[in-house]
């Protein structure tokens, strides 16, 4: 005799732990690290990278000679890290504090409200319009408005940050929260599981490339919010967005750039960051 789906039994089965994820065995893990370490000590894994980093390099000594007004010569820049390597570090770990603030309460609120977009088709309607919308909005013209209603203080760039992440997390998570294969979600309603049992055991593991994916963007972005949220803030004297400010009302072309390669350079160990995380955590979706 067959039941139907959500008929009650005398005992009441639990919901199946994630059917559609695929672990692979101790052996093909071994095989994957064996493949990334080989493809890394190809030349054609690194050789591009080193190739184009020196055409770059040349191209910036050409810059340097044919406009010293806005290009200086690498070994310039290095000198001035050099010289006051105390003063460039500081200022980035304040940075990089405000940058994570933001990121971390955008992340939590962007988290919570696509459960609720994923969970209430009507939030959704109401929701999802608006955020692409505010999503293309652009976000530096706010940034004086929150200097004059919040101070020269941490806030205004902690809310700028946070609106700067919020947006890409939100579009992202909501819709993998409901790529959810549908066979599976079958499973899942014949055993009468809750809302909350697909949501924890489904959805939020079915979401995790897209939760990775949005944080690849925000990561870097987050610096980009901090810095925009301090030479908005005129009287702020932290940061390295007030670094590249004085430095260029005083017209010193080296501490600017020095600047800016410190937080390219953080930017990209952000996202690496995030990629090692994500391979790590999702080693089940890796091909």
């Amino acid at each position: 005799m067959s039941l139907q789906p959500g008929a009650q039994t005398g005992t009441q089965p639990s919901p199946p732990r994630r059917p559609h994820l695929l672990v692979p065995t101790p052996e093909q893990l071994a095989a994957r690290r064996l493949r990334r370490r080989t493809r890394l000590l190809r030349p054609a894994y690194w050789l591009p990278f080193v190739l184009l980093v020196v055409v770059l390099a040349v191209a910036w000594g050409i810059g340097a000679r044919q406009m010293p007004y806005l290009f200086v010569p690498l070994g310039e820049i290095a000198g001035v890290l050099s010289e006051d390597p105390a003063y460039f570090l500081e200022n980035t770990l304040i940075t990089l504090g405000e940058a994570m603030v933001g990121l971390g309460i955008g992340f939590v609120a962007a988290f919570a409200l696509a459960v609720v977009v994923s969970e209430v088709a009507v939030v959704r309607r109401a929701v999802m319009p608006l955020a692409v919308v505010l999503s293309v909005t652009p976000l530096v013209a706010i940034a004086p408005l929150l200097v004059v209603a919040l101070g020269f203080g941490m806030a205004p760039k902690v809310v700028l940050t946070a609106l700067v992440c919020f947006f890409p997390i939100l579009i992202n998570v909501a819709t993998g929260l409901r790529t959810v294969p549908g066979p599976v979600l079958e499973v899942y309603r014949t055993v009468a599981a809750s809302r909350l049992e697909v949501l924890r055991h489904l959805r939020v593991p079915a979401s995790l490339p897209y939760v990775f994916a949005s944080l690849r963007i925000v990561f870097p972005l987050s610096m980009i919010g901090a810095v925009v949220a301090e030479l908005a803030a005129a009287g702020s004297a932290d940061g390295l967005g007030s670094v590249i400010q004085v430095a260029s009302s005083q017209n010193r072309l080296a501490t600017v750039w020095a600047a800016i390669f410190v937080l390219a350079a953080l930017g990209s160990l952000l996202f690496w960051f995030v990629t090692l995380a994500e391979r790590r955590v999702l080693r089940w979706h890796q091909p």
